[in-house]
This record gives structure tokens, sequence and C-alpha cells, in this order.
């Protein structure tokens, strides 16, 4: 299970009114050698919001670029769209993907070429483009490895995370703690409550 480390957030100054830069660990030669760095801000009053310790979150790249990460942001939630689930898990997949490609050139080569053939058919920027053509533009590369590798990496950069977990309101692994019968085995509120015939009251011993 994985977070993305939020830190606390660059707030303003009282007294003199200024707002401090992001204290970022992002080498200028890295950032010329085309690494990019994912900043965003979770909503005040959110699920996530309520429990990290700053709205800011930020992820780091090491081969692709601010611009090819927020592409794969766009991606994957046209992919998996969840209106609930914000930015910064969304760029779990991105970070993961960057990862990889780290040590695969033919995987950097792949998304970068993939995200560049998604640009084109949306007119330029694909993470910038309306639904409607950045669906469009997705459903005319089903079938192609780039598709089937950002979609295969989805099902775990979007889905196992503590923060996906705390959204969706899943508790996690209770085997260590005697399973689900005594803690929460019918507590999922977005479900209408089953009849007694449906799920029969769990026999205790």
């Amino acid at each position: 299970m994985r977070v993305i480390p939020i830190s606390p957030a660059a707030g303003c100054d009282d007294e003199s009114g200024e707002v401090p830069k992001l204290d970022l660990p992002l080498a200028r030669r890295e950032f010329l050698k085309g690494s990019g760095v994912l900043i965003g801000t979770l909503a005040t009053g959110s699920v996530l919001a309520t429990l990290a310790p700053s709205t800011v979150w930020a992820v780091e790249l090491t081969v692709l670029s601010q611009a090819e990460g927020e592409a794969l942001i766009k991606l994957g939630r046209t992919l998996y769209p969840h209106a609930r689930l914000p930015d910064a898990v969304y760029a779990l997949l991105a970070k993961d993907l960057d990862g990889a490609a780290a040590v695969d050139a033919n995987l950097a080569r792949q998304l970068s070429e993939g995200i560049a053939g998604l640009n084109k058919a949306t007119g330029g920027s694909f993470a910038k483009a309306n639904d409607v053509k950045r669906l469009s533009a997705v459903k005319a590369i089903e079938g192609t490895p780039f598709f089937a590798t950002v979609r295969g990496k989805c099902i775990t950069s979007l889905y196992d995370n503590d923060m996906a977990y705390a959204v969706f309101g899943y508790p996690g692994a209770s085997f260590d703690k005697g399973g689900y019968i005594t803690r929460g085995f019918q507590d999922l509120k977005w479900l209408p409550a089953p009849d007694l015939q449906a799920s029969p009251k769990p026999f205790m011993g």
C-alpha cells in the first residue's frame, strides 16, 4: 500500500503577506534532462484533506516530463473515471509508469510516443482537451501496446493504495484482527442493506 507524501502546506506569512516557495527536491540538471514535478491540492473538506497534514501534494518524475505526467493522469481518469478520487491518486499512475520507464528504455519510448499520439489526436494537448475529445482519442488506441500498458498499471496504481481505500471506505485487511465479522462486516454505506434471507446473521459459534 502506498501514499503520496504530503508535506505541510506552504502558507502565507500574515506579517509580510508573502507566500513562500515550495521546497521541492529537484536539481536543475535533472530538470533540464526532462524530468518533471506534478503538483496539486486536495479539495478542502474532502476525505483525504481531513486525513492529510496538508492539502498540497507533489510527485517527482525522473523520466517523463510534467506535461507527459499530466497526460497520464488524464488518461487514467478517462479509463477509470471516479469523481471522488482526486488527481493525487491518479498521479500514482504517472509515478509508477515513470519508475518503470526509468529502467526500461523501450517502455519510456512507448509512453512518450503514445502520449504524443494522444496529443495529436486531440489537437495539441490531451491533458487540456475536453472529455469528449479525450474519450474519442482513447477509444481509437484500444488494443495497442501503449493502451494495454497504461490500463494494466491502473489496476494497482489507482486501487492498491491507502488514499483510494480512504475515499472508498475500505478499512484495509482484517485477518490479523480476527476478520470482518465483528468489525464492519456490513458497514458499506453506499450499498442498500440486504434482507435477512439474502444475508442472514453470522454464526458466532
